[in-house]
């Protein structure tokens, strides 16, 4: 489902992996960040619905945005509520879409980690550990 070598992978990799603590693990055919609970996935898909298909979505980032946030998130066209985990909070959005603004994407995990880590490991990020701004 996913080459190690894809250069989406590679670029998501570099932002997930700079969170303290973080690692990935493959589950379900699929890489994952994790600290201690998973805050990220590589690719997905959507349910099928009434009105549309199911899709799967290879080269897109899975995380979990804030409350405050989803809503707005949801409005734009570049996201998309994924099978399985959208029913919990989780959105999607597809890396292949024109234009994709790689500090937005390393700005998305953030709200993931900070909602699943354990605090020593928001407190590390909070402190400067973790991902640079991409360009």
């Amino acid at each position: 489902m996913y080459r190690d070598d894809d250069p989406y992978l590679v670029r998501l990799r570099t932002v997930a992996l700079a969170f303290p603590d973080a690692i990935e693990k493959v589950a379900h055919g699929r890489p994952t960040f994790r600290c201690g609970k998973i805050f990220g996935m590589y690719g997905g898909g959507t349910k099928r619905t009434d009105t549309a298909a199911a899709r799967r979505v290879d080269e897109c980032v899975l995380f979990k945005p804030d409350e405050s946030d989803s809503i707005a998130l949801q409005q734009d066209p570049r996201f998309f509520v994924p099978a399985y985990v959208g029913a919990y909070g989780w959105l999607g959005l597809d890396l292949t879409v024109a234009d994709v603004d790689w500090g937005e994407v390393a700005e998305l995990p953030d709200a993931s980690f900070r909602q699943f880590a354990p605090k020593r490991a928001v407190a590390r990020l909070d402190g400067g550990e973790g991902p640079a701004e991409l360009s």
